[in-house]
């Protein structure tokens, strides 16, 4: 019998000591924060984009949040369209996933989605939005925005 066929065995026979060793092991893992933004379209195939009073330097760009521990993006999205935007979103479809390049162990999600009926009242971290050709952007966007916006053009 081999080390591996004896650890085998005693995780078997002591399952506890398996989550423990698991445990031990994600103590040493990096965690992950995640940023979820929509490529918000309308039916004039405009895309929504706020000015953010928390983003001096890039204020516009598309709307979004970050995730609560254990929620799922495509509901990160939603929530916080609501919360910020009271806008509701149908037709959600996976855009881009990336590392972060600006914050280490940071993975940014967008999606691209439709809006159904009309924004309404702003959260007091929003300043204003519009809706924008996307040949008539805005300056300045953040870059993930720029290739997340270039794909939904595709």
């Amino acid at each position: 019998m081999n080390g591996l066929e004896v650890i085998r065995r005693i995780l078997v026979r002591f399952p506890f000591l398996a989550k423990a060793i698991t445990y031990l092991w994600r103590l040493g893992r990096p965690r992950y924060t995640a940023g979820v933004v929509g490529v918000v379209m309308n039916e004039q195939g405009q895309v929504l984009l706020v000015e953010h009073l928390l983003h001096p330097r890039t204020p516009w760009g598309l709307p979004g949040g970050w995730t609560d521990r254990g929620e799922d993006f495509m509901h990160t999205l939603t929530r916080e369209l609501q919360e910020e935007l009271q806008l509701s979103v149908r037709d959600l479809k996976l855009l881009l996933v990336e590392l972060s390049p600006a914050y280490p162990y940071h993975i940014d999600i967008v999606y691209r989605c439709v809006a159904t009926g009309q924004v309404g009242k702003l959260s007091p971290e929003l300043i204003s939005y519009g809706w924008y050709d996307l040949a008539a952007l805005p300056p300045n966007l953040p870059r993930l925005h720029l290739r997340a916006l270039q794909s939904a053009a595709l």
